[in-house]
Parts: C-alpha cells; structure tokens; sequence
C-alpha cells in the first residue's frame, strides 16, 4: 500500500521543510499548527432507476494557525508548498506574543480506531453502480406501493497531518462511507416517504452485504407505510415518549452545542459556571466520546492532534464538564479533550462534539410505554431549528405514533416537538436500559462548518414537553 504521507508530501514540500516553516512561523505563538490535508471524494444518486449523478473531486491544502492569548491568526490555501505556507506566515507575524509560556504538545497516541485503507480505490466504479442498481430493483419488487426509489452512495479518504513548532508531528488517515435509501410508497391518491441511512468509518463491503441493504429496504419502507396511515397530529403539553439511537439527535442540538467549551467561556451558554450543580434528572449521564471504533463521528485524533476520549459531561444528572479544545482548554485552565475539530484544512479548529449520547439506564422500555396514559412515542426525527445559547428547539418527527393507556396506537404525521434542553433534561421521567447508537448518518452544523457527528440514546420517557400538530 502506498504511504499515505505520500499524498502531502511530493515535489513542492516534504516533512523537513514542514516542520522548519512550522518552527519559523509560529516562533511569536503560544500555540498553533501547520495542518496538511489531502482528500478525495464521491458520490452516486440513483434515482428512477437509473444512474442521475456521479461525483468525483480531490483536494489538498494547508491551514496555518497561531494563537496568542485570545487571539487567533489563520491562513490557508489549496495548495502544499514551501512557497505558499511561507506567504500565510506572513499572517502569523501580524500577532503580538502574549506573556504566556509556550502551550505543551498534545500528548501521543498509538490508537488506531479504523483502517488506513482508501474505500474509493478497493471497490471498482461498476460495482458501486451495480450495488445502487440492485437496491432499486429490490426495493421496487417489496411491495406494489412503492412508487419511487432513491438510493445515494458516497465515501470519502482523508489523510491529515498536524505539525507543531516544538517537533510533535501526528498523522491520521480517515475512511467514510454512507448508504442512503428514500422510498416513496403511494396509496389511494397518497404519498408518503421513508428514509433509511447507514455508515462509518469504514470501507465499502460493509455497506455492499445483502443483509445490511435488505435492511435498509426494509426500514425505509416500513417507514413509508406506516406514514401511510398516518392521520393528524395532536397538539399541546403532552408526555414523550423518545426511542433509542437516531432521536439522540435532539440532545446532541438542544443540549450537546451548549457543552462546547467556547460557549462557556464566554458566558453564553445556558450551562455555563454551572459545573458541579444538578442540571438534569438523577439517572441522567451523556458522555462525548470520540473513541469509538469505526463511528461516524470518531477520530484517533482530533484536528489538533489531541487523542480523542471519553469525556463525561453529565454524570447521574451533575454538570462534570465541557467538550474543550486547545485553546479555549487553555484559557479555562483545563485539559483539551480531543473536540477539536474543522470541516477542512479551510478553517480553523472549534470544540465540536463527536460522538455525543446518553448512557442506558435501568428502566425497562415497555413498562415505561406503560406509564403514558395520553401522548407520543417519537421513533425518528428528521430536520430541525436549535438556538445554541437557549437551547431552545423545534424538531420534526419522521415517524411517530399516539399512545393511550400505554398502548402505542396509529402513526402520526406532522408532530413537531418544541422545548429548550436544559428543560427538557429535567423533565426526563425514566431511562431505558436498551441504549443504541444512531446508524451512522450524523451531520453537525457550527460556525458555517459542518462535520460528521454521532449521536445515541436509550429509550427517553419525558412529561411536559410541547407538540406542535396539525389536527383540528
């Protein structure tokens, strides 16, 4: 296999000269990186059945960063030479030096949570083709309903490389691919539509088995008959009934932003100065965790080189910490813990979530059905709108049924749950014991960057919370 490295560093740059540009240019920085990138990516819609659209692009670059106190310096460009990280130090000389003493390095790691190997290059073009082309097929045969098939295949390979000025140097090479299937399913004059995602930082064979596409068939599908009988959704304070893995996403928006360590430092976030008080129900422990093997939202190590870890952010419902960066770690006199992240070499780093879920309690989910004498049981969430600073949100249920007397009864279309999440962490009447990631599918959106994230969660009864719906 070729090196890696090989494809940051060719004719116009090699690793001396990296590390030479690195000391020189941040000699007036307490902190700050050369970041290398090299990435290349594609895309496959089916759609109708047939091929719509095929995608291809690579890109390679640097950001250089130098941080003083609060202030930050960056300058980027889509090229790696000598010649243009010399132009963007020119930047870096704009900063003044701060009393500080020099940041230390991040400290190192031999972890290794997914493969080396590209995912573009294992696969030959026609069977990623033929794998969209037997999906549609497959789906098209199920059932006499479906009306419409949509399949989106696409992976991508990055290397990345962190060089500092004191001589750390650490490399990652990162792997992802995602499976999309969207099946519109029609009866009597009506349409309705089901989804299904999965994914990972792994290659494509884990995609390509029969059981995992005739899985996501078959869940898209449900998805959209269910939708089919479908009728309005009520409106008002009601109990919620939340299922486990993807509705994780409605803590990760409404709660897991407002844990990010600049919001805190400055003030702004509704959990901020509140590290050792009692911020949700007892029971309650969200963890971020970017350690997990082969996770959509996974890195060996951050976009600073910090290794990633488990960091415990509420603990038996008491505010333990926030997700850190390096500097934002630096100016609250704590550790970074590895939630350092960027979209590209672009931009530069912010503490961002990577995998970020509740852990299982002990109730056990049916008795908590039980206990929902009238409300909703929310299975899957699509879009939705969340003011970082409040935590207020508004999210769209994608499935979703009517309780009565704990009994889960028809399906529901058009239920919108509204709230603010440091409420809604204290309105949490039960945890489950059947804790489960999301499939793989994540997309977390700061600061105009967007990165692939993790979410997950046991089953969640909460009283109290608002719906909106759509019935008269």
């Amino acid at each position: 296999m070729t090196d890696p490295r090989s494809f940051l560093y060719r004719d116009a740059l090699d690793p001396d000269a990296a590390q030479r540009l690195a000391t020189q240019t941040l000699a007036r920085a307490d902190d700050g990186e050369l970041y290398l990138q090299y990435r290349k990516a594609e895309a496959f819609g089916f759609d109708d059945g047939r091929l719509k659209t095929a995608s291809y692009d690579t890109t390679a670059g640097f950001g250089l960063r130098a941080v003083s106190g609060e202030m930050t310096a960056f300058a980027h460009a889509n090229e790696l030479s000598e010649a243009a990280i010399r132009r963007a130090g020119e930047t870096m000389a704009l900063i003044d030096p701060s009393a500080q003493a020099r940041a230390p390095a991040p400290p190192g790691t031999n972890a290794r949570l997914y493969t080396d190997a590209d995912p573009l290059d294992l696969v030959p073009f026609a069977d990623k083709v033929n794998l969209c082309q037997t999906i549609d097929a497959a789906a098209r045969a199920r059932d006499p309903r479906v009306a419409q098939v949509s399949v989106a295949l696409s992976g991508t390979w990055s290397v990345v490389e962190i060089v500092r000025p004191d001589g750390f140097v650490a490399t990652d090479v990162r792997p992802l691919v995602r499976l999309n299937v969207s099946i519109v399913a029609e009866a009597n004059g009506r349409r309705e539509t089901g989804t299904f995602g999965i994914g990972g930082r792994y290659l494509y064979d884990r995609l390509m088995g029969e059981d995992v596409w005739n899985r996501a068939i078959d869940e898209a599908l449900a998805q959209a008959l269910v939708n089919l009988e479908s009728v309005a959704a009520p409106a008002g304070e009601m109990t919620v009934l939340l299922g486990p893995g993807w509705p994780g996403v409605l803590l990760h928006e409404a709660i897991g932003h407002g844990l990010e360590g600049d919001f805190n430092r400055k003030g702004t976030s509704a959990f901020s100065g509140r590290i050792g008080e009692q911020v949700a129900a007892r029971g309650i422990t969200i963890v971020d965790d970017g350690s997990l093997a082969d996770r959509r939202g996974s890195l060996t190590i951050d976009d600073e080189g910090t290794p990633t870890r488990e960091t415990i952010l509420i603990e038996d419902g008491f505010l333990k910490g926030y997700m850190q960066d390096r500097l934002n770690a630096r100016l609250m006199g704590v550790e970074a813990t590895g939630n350092g992240r960027r979209e590209s070499f672009a931009h530069a780093p912010m503490p961002r979530m990577t995998n970020t879920f509740m852990k299982a309690g002990r109730d056990d989910p049916a008795e908590l059905l039980s206990r929902v004498k009238k409300g909703i049981f929310a299975k899957s969430f699509g879009g939705g709108q969340v003011d970082i600073v409040s935590g207020k949100f508004v999210f769209s249920c994608t499935e979703a049924y009517l309780v009565e007397d704990g009994r889960i009864g028809a399906p529901i279309k058009g239920a919108t749950l509204i709230g603010d999440g440091p409420s809604v962490l204290t309105k949490v009447l039960g945890v489950g014991n059947d804790f489960a990631l999301d499939e793989g599918i994540g997309i977390c959106g700061k600061g105009g960057q967007s990165v692939p994230a993790g979410v997950g969660q046991p089953t969640l009864l909460v009283g109290g919370l608002t719906v909106g719906g759509t019935a008269a």
